[in-house]
């Protein structure tokens, strides 16, 4: 039984949270990825590595709709993405957290202010422009996403003040604050120390986990990739080229993935994943 399946405050959900058929992306004249066909479950964490330049962002932020895709579907929550427009986008989008590798904190604001900027993907108007404008339950939700995250006690504290670690952590509890059924992570932790990094993946893990969340994340830290995910993609040779159970996988052979051509690990057959997410 996977996390969603055994957390009735999520209500009833499919069995995959994202599937895709046939995704192929270009940029300009260069191919990217083509004929990626991927089904995610609901609660199952998923961790994308690959080298630089196999498309692992680019994939990831088509999820959201955030980069186009030139064939193929995406269906994210049982709604077809890039067939979406205006305001039905923006509505799955909200359902949909986004950790970026940079923070995009407002840096003259205090951390709670950053947060309070997460019920823009559920509401508009002056109420979300910062804490001393937002209503009293808005803040203390806000308030307790700061918590979830460790930095209550950084509430009031400008976001330019903080440590990399901690500015990450208002990042995340900002998405909180969308109350997402999804998280998207780019290389969260890359910009960090790596005690900084390990606290960051272990924070987005456990939230996916409690809440039963599906949580999808792009690294170039096999440790992370393994200890983070109960599956993990490889991409190379503009398509997917890797696809195991994290229990199966060791950091040091997957960082050798790294060193194969990209015609070797291409014309490989792919190990197909089938187990469902860990409760």
């Amino acid at each position: 039984m996977s996390a969603a399946q055994a957390n009735p405050a999520l209500g009833v959900v499919p069995s995959h949270a994202i599937r895709l058929a046939g995704v192929a992306k270009t940029f300009g004249d260069v191919p990217v990825f083509s004929g990626i066909d991927l089904t995610i479950n609901t609660g199952e964490a998923v961790a994308i590595i690959g080298s630089n330049g196999t498309g692992k962002s680019t994939l990831l932020r088509a999820l959201n709709g955030l980069n186009p895709i030139d064939a193929g579907s995406v269906e994210v929550l049982g709604a077809s993405v890039h067939a979406l427009k205006g305001d039905a986008l923006r509505r799955l989008r909200a359902r949909i957290g986004f950790v970026f590798q940079k923070h995009f904190l407002v840096s003259r604001l205090c951390a709670l202010s950053n947060v309070i900027h997460g019920m823009q993907a559920r509401r508009s108007g002056p109420q979300v422009w910062a804490q001393w404008c937002a209503p009293a339950a808005a803040r203390e939700e806000a308030l307790a996403c700061l918590q979830r995250v460790g930095l209550a006690d950084k509430a009031m504290q400008r976001v330019d003040s903080l440590s990399g670690g901690q500015s990450q952590r208002v990042a995340i509890a900002r998405m909180l604050m969308q109350r997402p059924e999804i998280i998207l992570a780019d290389e969260p932790a890359a910009s960090l120390d790596p005690r900084a990094g390990d606290e960051v993946m272990e924070l987005l893990f456990h939230l996916s986990r409690e809440a039963g969340r599906t949580l999808v994340f792009v690294s170039h830290d096999m440790e992370h990739a393994v200890r983070y995910s109960d599956r993990i993609i490889g991409l190379s040779g503009g398509g997917i080229a890797l696809d195991i159970s994290a229990t199966e996988a060791r950091p040091q052979e997957l960082t050798g993935f790294f060193a194969k051509p990209a015609a070797e690990t291409a014309d490989r057959p792919r190990a197909v994943y089938s187990g469902a997410a860990a409760a």
